[in-house]
């Protein structure tokens, strides 16, 4: 029997702070879950700007953001959202925008930065998100990650046993190759900038291509993935709040990423196909 196993970056391999910068009220939010935050509002667009942090820290924080990417012709990536919204639409939204400025994502650089600056392995990225609505950018936001303990062993023991594993995540796929490094996964096997819809073909995809394909998230972005996986395990590494609807999408709910090769191994072991209705038929080649 065949299995492949998808696993979110965010929470789920890395261990990620988050912070946000409220610009209309000129709040910082630190510790703050990004995708709930953009969920929270159908207008919302969560995007990432493939922006390096010590360029940015060399801008003067008066400079208007929107005014910073025209310039630099520097572009975006769509991370999450609730509504079909076309690039296009976003931005004509984002490079307009009059109130966020450098300074402001900046601060948001700053904070991550003290909170995980010890750790061995850190990525760094940055972005905002816009409401469609108020045709504005309402938070600028940074999240800083580093890999969970046992994330490495993790992917080490499946690979032994056979079992190809994929990155499917928000995140920028040049930090998402970084990380796929040090864990030993191939870059073919990494989608980056993935938007739920996007996450949940990539299931779809690679079920036309092995017996059982398992989703390992933790987030609200995970939801669409884990609903058509063949098996899907919840992560609570990550602290926080999750809404009800990822426990009732989960058929497995684990504390740490390294109970994924429990889970896996029982199922190569059980030589069975489980569909979302559960298993059926033992599995013969």
């Amino acid at each position: 029997m065949s299995v492949a196993v998808v696993f979110d970056s965010a929470g789920t391999l890395m261990n990620t702070y988050r912070v946000a910068k409220d610009i209309c009220n000129r709040k910082l939010l630190p510790g703050i879950e990004t995708t709930t935050l953009t969920f929270s509002s159908p207008d919302r667009v969560l995007i990432l700007l493939p922006v390096h942090s010590k360029d940015l820290m060399a801008i003067p924080g008066d400079t208007l953001l929107s005014a910073y990417l025209v310039a630099k012709n520097i572009g975006f990536g769509v991370s999450c959202t609730r509504k079909i919204i076309t690039a296009e639409d976003i931005g004509d939204v984002l490079y307009a925008d009059r109130r966020a400025r450098v300074g402001d994502l900046q601060e948001c650089i700053r904070n991550v930065w003290s909170m995980c600056k010890q750790e061995y392995m850190v990525t760094l990225n940055s972005g905002a998100i816009i409401n469609m609505a108020h045709k504005a950018i309402e938070f600028t936001l940074t999240a800083g990650g580093w890999p969970f303990e046992g994330a490495k062993e993790t992917i080490t023991a499946l690979h032994r046993m056979g079992v190809p594993t994929f990155i499917a995540s928000g995140d920028r796929v040049t930090k998402l190759e970084k990380m796929a490094d040090h864990f030993g996964i191939p870059h073919d096997r990494v989608y980056g900038v993935a938007t739920p819809t996007v996450k949940a073909q990539i299931i779809s995809d690679l079920r036309q291509e092995y017996d059982q394909v398992v989703m390992v998230g933790d987030g609200i972005n995970d939801l669409a993935a884990m609903r058509i996986a063949d098996i899907s395990i919840l992560t609570l590494q990550q602290p926080g709040d999750r809404p009800e609807e990822l426990y009732k999408a989960a058929d497995h709910v684990v504390k740490n990423v390294s109970d994924v090769t429990v889970i896996v191994q029982d199922l190569l072991r059980s030589g069975k196909i489980c569909d979302r209705d559960g298993c059926d038929v033992s599995y013969k080649r």
